[in-house]
């Protein structure tokens, strides 16, 4: 219950934050699976990369994979027909927790996360990133924390423009 507890604090954080940061979509499972309650997260939001001025997207890619990501990796990748970077790192949230009246007790919360950034097609200037975020199992090395990695990399495979 107190795992829960803290994702469940954790995702109304990063929610919060992503709204004030030009979060667009936030998905979350809401209901069991199978007896398991998926703790997972992705948020869709624009990203402030060239401020309406055209930039050709491999040039960006081309720096963003250049740049340092402490604990992971970067990677150009393929989404939808286009250049994209993905980023995988792992992330520790710690949290000092009232336990008692006048004492604090230290909470921490591994996640393994990626992140997608991506052009938005036929409008130059614009982009998006696809953030993932999961605690898994518990443990972020765990076979169960890797297939919820590999199920939104999936997830992202799937993605198309539509104009409709």
């Amino acid at each position: 219950m107190h795992f829960r507890l803290e994702v469940r604090r954790s995702l109304e954080k990063q929610a919060r934050a992503a709204k004030r940061n030009g979060g667009l979509d936030l998905y979350l499972p809401m209901l069991p699976r199978g007896g398991i309650f998926l703790m997972a997260s992705f948020i869709v939001a624009e990203m402030p990369i060239g401020q309406g001025h055209a930039v050709p997207p491999q040039a960006v890619i081309d720096q963003l994979v250049n740049e340092d990501v402490p604990g992971g990796t970067a990677t150009k990748v393929d989404v939808a027909g286009a250049p994209a970077l993905r980023r995988a790192y792992r992330s520790t949230l710690d949290e000092e927790k009232p336990s008692s009246p006048g004492a604090v007790q230290q909470a921490s919360l591994s996640t393994r996360r990626v992140e997608y950034v991506l052009p938005v097609a036929d409008d130059p200037g614009r982009w998006i990133s696809i953030n993932f975020s999961t605690p898994g199992d518990g443990d972020i090395d765990s076979e169960f924390t890797g297939v919820l990695v590999e199920l939104f990399d999936a997830v992202v495979g799937t993605f198309r423009w539509s104009y409709e």
